[in-house]
């Protein structure tokens, strides 16, 4: 109950407000949800504190997992690295590492995300061009070349092929003669996200889900400390959805996992704790805020209540979280320096485990070294300069939070029942509906752009004529396609033919069998078995995907 004061008071606001002065800007959030002028305790009034919010490393952990928040340990810091050959790459790794940067974060080439062979006839023109070119095991070994893999976290954005080039990586583990469970880091192996947004699809789904449960029934038992699927929200952000979208379809899509490994008779409790996020941050800053908080509560609670959870750990939504390269624009790129700052904020004033900072001009090209610099720059100057990381949650309590986070939970809960009328979450891929609402949320947005109801700097508004972009641009040498086509050659020309083969049979048998592929693929890796001749011999027996038109 509210005193007859306060509601005295809140009614002589609003008349005031009535009649005040106003822009005439359409305010929204940039998912177009409308926003009012002011939030009180009537926005929360059903209220529970113990419920709702807790304290930090409290279920539903609202506030966070860990009871100090970033006191105890400050987000990682991870850039997206990956261009040209292996060699290149690893030489930014290693600037990056000696520049402060605490965790290594793999972005391959299109080829190897499709799972082809540089020299594929596919993959002409395309070979190291938007990430690192890796066919084999040796571009591995030159990937990680003086890298010690029990001393970095290593993340790997590759979902169709993620068992072959994770399989490839163990084998470079093996040559350091290193044991899998000193192993750390994160593969994006989040397939269903790639039917829904980024269509970097091979197989069906279904044996698609079958490899997943196979990678992830793989790390339980040899790699403990590895996440073998980081369920990504971003690239369906990217495509276009909205903030409520990207949190249900993510945590549909995470739930998902859970359940296909559960009907395998895996016990939740085994691999849960190892399955982690990857949200987008993009520009409405207490938006994304929001949405990171009713993430955790959402998947808090279906963990527990739903699959039966005992390990708190199960119910920790551990997530990473990369700044919005769909909000990075050619014209004025500096102006990418600040969209990423107040991006990469909200990310960790909503909690993030681990933080990837845009560079300024990854629009026009793959990022510089400068450009990189000031990337991960950004996020030291967050984490000690600003002052954030000192107290847990510090806008826990806001009514405006509060109510933005309640609003989020609702909406998602909403969509979770819309998936399931359809029978659950492959279901509804294959009747295209994430694919619908995803495009009519884009159209959406994009018309409120050309109307000029939503503003960006640079483009629709506050535009410099005859601008000319002056940041220098990484480009890569035709040079490593050739490169890169030689030393495949030299490869199939020195590796034993008979191992070779043998590898091949076993693949195949295992995709018609049901056994764990993974032994198969680091034992093939060893042979110097490449990513597609891999891929090929498991197309013989699951095909390919071809997505449903849906208008």
């Amino acid at each position: 109950m509210h005193s007859e004061e306060f509601l005295i008071k809140k009614n002589q606001y609003e008349e005031k407000e009535r009649v005040a002065k106003n822009t005439g800007m359409k305010f929204t959030t940039v998912s177009s949800e409308e926003i009012k002028t002011l939030y009180t305790p009537l926005d929360i009034q059903n209220f529970d504190y113990l419920d709702s919010l807790n304290f930090p490393g409290e279920y539903p952990f609202t506030r966070g997992i860990h009871v100090n928040g970033y006191r105890g340990k400050i987000w990682t810091m991870r850039q997206f690295a990956g261009f040209g050959s292996p060699e290149d790459t690893n030489e930014r790794f290693h600037y990056l590492l000696k520049h402060g940067q605490t965790g290594l974060s793999v972005a391959f080439d299109l080829p190897t995300l499709m799972g082809w062979d540089a020299d594929a006839e596919l993959s002409e023109g395309e070979v190291g061009i938007c990430g690192v070119s890796i066919s084999s095991l040796k571009d591995m070994e030159i990937l990680f070349d003086k890298i010690p893999l029990d001393k970095v976290s290593t993340s790997m954005t590759i979902n169709s092929p993620a068992a072959m080039v994770f399989a490839f990586y163990l084998a470079v583990a093996q040559q350091q003669n290193l044991s899998f469970d000193k192993l750390r880091g994160t593969l994006q192996n989040d397939i269903l996200k790639e039917y829904i947004a980024q269509k970097e699809y091979i197989f069906p789904p279904n044996p698609s889900m079958r490899i997943i449960v196979d990678m992830i029934e793989f790390c339980k038992n040899e790699v403990p400390q590895w996440n073998p699927v980081s369920v990504s929200g971003y690239h369906i952000r990217e495509a276009g959805s909205t903030a409520v979208q990207e949190l249900a379809y993510t945590l549909a899509d995470g739930f998902a996992y859970i359940e296909a490994c559960m009907e395998r008779g895996i016990d939740v409790d085994e691999f849960a704790p190892r399955i982690s996020f990857f949200f987008n941050s993009h520009l409405d800053f207490f938006e994304e805020i929001a949405k990171f908080r009713a993430a955790r509560r959402i998947y808090a609670r279906r963990m527990k209540e739903r699959y039966g959870a005992q390990n708190p750990r199960s119910w920790w939504m551990r997530f990473h979280t990369q700044t919005a390269g769909c909000t990075l624009t050619a014209q004025q790129p500096e102006n990418n320096i600040v969209r990423t700052a107040f991006q990469a904020l909200a990310a960790v004033l909503g909690g993030t485990q681990s933080l990837h900072t845009n560079s300024m001009d990854e629009t026009l090209a793959l990022p510089s070294e400068k450009a990189v610099k000031i990337a991960l720059r950004t996020q030291q100057l967050i984490a000690y300069e600003t002052g954030v990381i000192n107290t847990v949650d510090p806008l826990g309590g806001s009514y405006f939070i509060e109510s933005l986070t309640d609003k989020m939970e609702a909406q998602a809960n909403e969509i979770f029942n819309q998936i399931d009328s359809f029978g659950g979450v492959i279901p509804a891929i294959e009747a295209g509906y994430f694919q619908k609402e995803i495009a009519d949320a884009a159209y959406r947005y994009q018309r409120e752009v050309e109307k000029k109801e939503k503003f960006i700097v640079g483009v629709n508004e506050f535009i410099e004529e005859d601008e000319k972009v002056d940041i220098p641009i990484l480009t890569v040498s035709p040079e490593v396609e050739k490169m890169q086509r030689q030393r495949l050659a030299d490869i199939k020309q020195s590796r034993n033919l008979e191992k070779v083969n043998d590898s091949l049979n076993q693949i195949k048998n295992a995709c018609v069998d049901g056994n764990n592929i993974m032994p198969i693929l680091v034992e093939a890796a060893r042979n110097y078995v490449t990513l597609g001749e891999m891929i090929g011999e498991m197309k013989e027996v699951f095909g390919i995907y071809e997505e449903t038109v849906v208008f």
